[in-house]
């Protein structure tokens, strides 16, 4: 959420001050019988500097005073950007004061000064953000209000190309989900609202991890749910920098998508390599199209996980070129640039060796972890412990005689054993 001290100009003084000065920004630089008009109406309703009126102002009187106020905020009016805030800041005050926030009444007044915030000249977007930003935290965390503000602000932001203006994470929008009382499907559409507008401020990564959201919160029975499920499998396939499908195939709506002509495709990225790739592209060039897939950038994909996925199983050891590239299905002259964009990819850490043409692997990812991969995880595990109870006695063994170089030998002699058991 966009981050800002609120600033009051208007907080002094009684309710019947407060809202005359309200008043009085509100009409500011209007022609003078408009502003002697509402400033009367404001006169009839509360009564100003010596009329009469009663010793407390009753919460009918209250609400017809503010109401006026509301009917003549027209935009964020005439002042410093400190005014503009002190205003909003006083009105929300009094708005919350005076209705639930529950209430049918403060549900049309909000969406009523939203529009108005909505439709204020572009240049003032700024104090625009800290005015909705304050009016979102002067609602309760539970309020039915808060998805339509949010909504707003990112709107005005991402219509003004500024949306780093106005910071959100997952986290935060995760538990806002789980504190605003609001339906399921209301919430629902909220993250949909977040998908398009990422999608449309030209960010798909990040669009995605909240498109996974989207398709979980749907329900079986959700008419959408198949085409949300679709959606993002194409998404995750197309974006370049997608790599783990695990969290996605891991979906319910993604499983019971199991029949779509685009679940294949997923299954060769999950478990595959470019043969299958070459396979099924070749049978289904209008899928591609249907989903705007380029194929060259599929085979590029799927090359880096191939290559991660075969580090893998040499983790600690040297892979070779040639194994390199029998996986990928490239030339050997090519090796090395495919190395070194997985490196850059951050699916593998390891060191290249022009002289002995072979990757030295340090680390590399799984495309999926299953039993698999767990039972190789374990034999490494189990080799290192060996291997360093081994080191442990050939060091006391030659710590007893006396001899320093004859530990380092017996440490790299070990250290050579420990990765042959490895393999």
């Amino acid at each position: 959420m966009f981050v800002t001290d609120s600033v009051s100009v208007f907080a002094e003084g009684t309710f019947e001050e407060q809202i005359q000065e309200l008043v009085e920004y509100a009409v500011r630089g209007r022609p003078d019988d408009e502003r002697a008009s509402v400033l009367q109406a404001l006169k009839n309703i509360v009564g100003i500097e010596g009329e009469e009126k009663p010793a407390e102002i009753d919460i009918d009187h209250r609400r017809s005073a503010l109401q006026l106020v509301l009917d003549n905020t027209k935009g964020v009016g005439q002042g410093t950007e400190q005014e503009i805030e002190g205003f909003f800041n006083l009105l929300f005050s009094h708005l919350f004061t005076l209705w639930p926030d529950s209430s049918p009444e403060i549900s049309q007044h909000v969406a009523s000064l939203l529009s108005t915030l909505s439709a204020s000249p572009s240049e003032q977007s700024s104090v625009k953000y800290r005015v909705l930003s304050n009016l979102f935290n002067a609602t309760p965390r539970t309020s039915t209000l808060r998805p339509p503000i949010y909504t707003t602000l990112l709107e005005l932001a991402a219509s003004n190309g500024q949306l780093d203006l106005v910071p959100f994470s997952k986290p935060d929008l995760e538990r806002w989900l789980k504190e605003w009382s609001v339906s399921d499907e209301e919430k629902s559409r909220f993250l949909k609202f977040i998908v398009d507008i990422l999608v449309q401020s030209g960010r798909p990564e990040t669009a995605y991890e909240y498109r996974l959201l989207y398709v979980q919160s749907l329900p079986p029975s959700s008419e959408l749910r198949q085409s949300a499920a679709v959606d993002a499998i194409a998404a995750a396939l197309r974006q370049p920098t997608v790599f783990d499908f695990e969290p996605l195939c891991k979906l319910e709506a993604v499983i019971a998508a199991k029949d779509h002509e685009l679940f294949p495709l997923l299954q060769i990225f999950l478990d595959g390599g470019p043969p299958e790739l070459k396979t099924w592209a070749d049978n289904n060039v209008t899928v591609l199209d249907a989903y705007d897939l380029d194929r060259s950038e599929l085979e590029q994909k799927i090359r880096l996980l191939a290559l991660s996925s075969l580090a893998f199983d040499y983790i600690g050891r040297d892979l070779s070129y040639s194994q390199i590239s029998s996986t990928l299905q490239v030339s050997p002259s090519e090796v090395e640039k495919w190395t070194i964009d997985v490196i850059r990819a951050g699916l593998v850490s390891g060191k290249l060796s022009q002289a002995t043409q072979t990757l030295h692997v340090v680390r590399s990812s799984a495309r999926k972890f299953e039993r698999e991969q767990w039972e190789a995880l374990e034999k490494r595990l189990l080799a290192w412990k060996t291997g360093l109870a081994s080191v442990i006695e050939v060091v006391a063994n030659a710590q007893r005689c006396g001899s320093t170089g004859d530990v380092a030998e017996a440490i790299k002699g070990e250290q050579g054993a420990q990765v042959e058991s490895t393999a």
